[in-house]
């Protein structure tokens, strides 16, 4: 049960709470105008607060986290179970990752005992809903598509969070398989079968987006299909095989490197020979063709040189003819004996470059055969580094293999796994009729109370294909007042028969906006059958409302002035609402 909600800023209107039936009421304060409204008094910030001190998440612009509020201590005291005196839990806005709280951590039997229960400690928020998963709803340790918040979500509805709109779904996105579990576990059936379609969902959803995918043209480039992958996926285990077997035949060769630049000396030299070759080849046959050409020449031209001569310069000729003749052959004879040694040098470098080509070819071949049959450190690391990576390959395409398999044979494992769940859920269903009949009865009493005894109204619980589905009937559904009574109706079962199977706590809260366009008649019904409920079964009702609704309750034949509690919020500007100002 809860007890107090207070805060450590001395303007907060500390309210306190008691069992059965809690009305908190927002009143006209006197000489309130048209301009005045009850919308701010915090009806709906009473319903924030109770779950920001129950561990809900505080995102960005959430009521604790505003300026004016973020550095308050908002306590909620409440009851605990397995404790005889009440407990607190204490949490800021400005430090939302941690509570103030004096249930004990750890296990029972741990140091600390009994006098724990004195001391305020610091929790991280996490263990906070931890322990109220543990102990408020005994869930245990492993309890997949399900939460403490999420039930917290049922008990508390907000209407921040469109909790109204919907009788099984607490916010408008919220996935039909996850909403029906977590109620699945309020009414006592099978919510781990039930949190089972979430996973089918999960793989579904998973499906279709890589269908959306694979209807993009570099699907096959990213994926492709099986038949594409098997053969890539063959190459690739041939190239991981043939580097596997290099390595594991790897010899290290200490002079590797001095090899490696032998060899490079060895290739260059062996390349550099033909092209000295082609150049005295090229001398050669210059050298050859200047041979033929060097004969003695033709001294015919002399006689009549020498006949002009005698007539022009006769005293100056003392060279005979003979002598020049004779000073042209030595001329020849000379240039031939150059050439014939130029030409025999040229030959010796010709054949000793082909000596010499032979000897390097065979000293590169022994220095390439040492290289290929084994290889520096370096070149070991290198292999293995490739290995690493063509092994990464290989195993990207069998991940991208298996996601081809997925997308191609998904649907039929899906369909299959759905059909056997839904088959599942039906005959657990139908073991589990006793507790079938406790909700659906305890719906349709609560129904006919605000509609009459001959109104049809029930539950229908059925394995569908997608989820359980939970269904709430009432004749003449379709309003949104009787659309509201059905939420109303579905959360008192809901509370009642956790409370009575040790499920859950003991209270359930509302917020006034659940009466919104509710016909007066069914509010006062509602009142009525929640006040006995709550006495029958022990349980506490929270419910806010404004004066003039529960002033035409009144009239109707309820008495509200036994469950009013404080503080009366009014529309008084300044003081009147929850938090004591304006912000």
């Amino acid at each position: 049960m809860l007890r107090r909600l207070s805060a450590d800023d001395p303007r907060f209107r500390t309210v306190e709470f008691r069992r059965g039936l809690n009305l908190l009421v927002a009143e006209a304060h006197p000489g309130a105008t048209k301009t005045d409204s009850r919308n701010g008094t915090g009806k709906s910030s009473l319903v924030e607060l109770l779950h920001f001190a129950l561990g809900a998440q505080a995102g960005k612009g959430s009521l604790p986290t505003r300026t004016r509020l973020r550095h308050t201590l908002f306590t909620l005291t409440l009851d605990w179970p397995g404790r005889e005196e009440p407990v607190r839990v204490s949490r800021r806005g400005a430090q939302q990752g941690i509570v103030l709280t004096d249930v004990p951590g750890g296990t029972e039997g741990e140091a600390g005992g009994l006098f724990e229960l004195n001391l305020t400690r610091e929790m991280p928020v996490t263990e906070w809903r931890t322990r109220i998963e543990a102990d408020l709803f005994r869930l245990p340790a492993d309890h997949p598509g399900i939460s403490g918040r999420a039930l917290l979500s049922l008990l508390v509805r907000r209407v921040g969070s469109h909790a109204f709109n919907d009788p099984v779904r607490t916010y408008p996105t919220q996935p039909t398989a996850e909403a029906a579990a977590n109620l699945a576990y309020l009414l006592g059936l099978d919510w781990r079968l039930a949190a089972g379609y979430r996973d089918i969902a999960a793989r579904e959803a998973t499906r279709r987006q890589l269908r959306s995918a694979m209807n993009d043209p570099s699907w096959h480039q990213v994926v492709g299909t099986t038949a594409d992958l098997r053969g890539r996926i063959i190459v690739a285990e041939g190239d991981v095989k043939r580097l596997s077997e290099q390595i594991a035949a790897f010899r290290v060769l200490p002079a590797y490197e001095e090899l490696q630049q032998r060899a490079d000396e060895l290739d260059k030299k062996v390349r550099s020979l033909p092209e000295q070759d082609v150049i005295d080849r090229r001398n050669l046959a210059e050298l050859r063709r200047a041979v033929e050409e060097a004969n003695e020449p033709d001294t015919a031209y002399l006689d009549a040189v020498y006949r002009e001569l005698g007539v022009v310069l006769p005293d100056r000729v003392h060279r005979s003819f003979e002598d020049v003749r004779g000073f042209h052959a030595s001329i020849v004879r000379n240039r031939r004996r150059y050439l014939a040694d130029e030409i025999e040098e040229t030959q010796d470098r010709l054949t000793a470059r082909e000596h010499e080509r032979a000897r390097l070819a065979e000293e590169l071949t022994e220095t390439l055969s040492a290289l290929r049959d084994g290889g520096a450190l370096d070149g070991l690391t290198a292999l293995q580094q490739l290995l690493a990576q063509k092994q990464a390959t290989l195993e990207a395409l069998r991940k991208q293999h298996e996601t081809a398999q997925f997308v191609e044979a998904s649907q039929r494992e899906i369909t299959a796994q759905r059909v056997e769940l839904q088959e599942e859920l039906e005959l657990d269903l139908e073991e589990r009729g006793e507790q079938t009949r406790e909700a659906t009865w305890l719906f349709a009493r609560f129904a006919r109370r605000l509609y009459g005894q001959d109104r049809q109204a029930y539950l229908t619980i059925r394995a569908g294909t997608s989820s359980l589905e939970i269904s709430a009937h009432v004749d003449s559904q379709g309003s949104v007042g009787i659309n509201k009574m059905v939420i109303f109706c579905l959360d008192l079962t809901a509370a009642v028969i956790a409370h009575r199977h040790d499920r859950g706590p003991d209270f359930l809260v509302h917020d006034s906006h659940l009466f919104d366009g509710v016909d007066d008649r069914q509010v006062t019904e509602a009142l009525t059958l929640a006040s006995e409920v709550a006495e029958e079964e022990g349980i506490q009702y929270i419910v806010t409302f404004n004066s003039d609704k529960l002033e035409r309750a009144r009239l109707g034949g309820f008495d509200p002035s036994p469950y009013l509690i404080e503080p009366r919020l009014t529309d008084a500007y300044d003081e009147g609402g929850l938090f004591g100002f304006r912000f």
